[in-house]
């Protein structure tokens, strides 16, 4: 496991600090803890935003099917 120094406002550890105690873990279990969380909530939003790009690309393609479907619905001999 690799380590990992870093520097905090005074305020942030103090909170760390007590909500580390409050839980029962130590210090470094819940800055793991927090950063595997915002690791896991960028990683779902990036899937929602490839997700939305994905979708408005598919959306554009339906939406040319639609109108030519449309032409052809509209056609005396159809």
């Amino acid at each position: 496991m690799t380590s990992l120094s870093l520097r905090l406002p005074d305020e942030l550890l103090h909170d760390v600090d007590e909500f580390a105690q409050q839980l029962h873990i130590p210090r470094a279990e819940y800055v793991r803890k927090a950063l595997e969380q915002m690791n896991m909530a960028v990683a779902a939003q990036r899937r929602r935003t490839r997700l939305m790009e994905t979708s408005l690309k598919v959306r554009k393609e339906s939406m040319k099917v639609n109108a030519e479907f449309s032409v052809l619905e509209d056609a005396p001999n159809a």
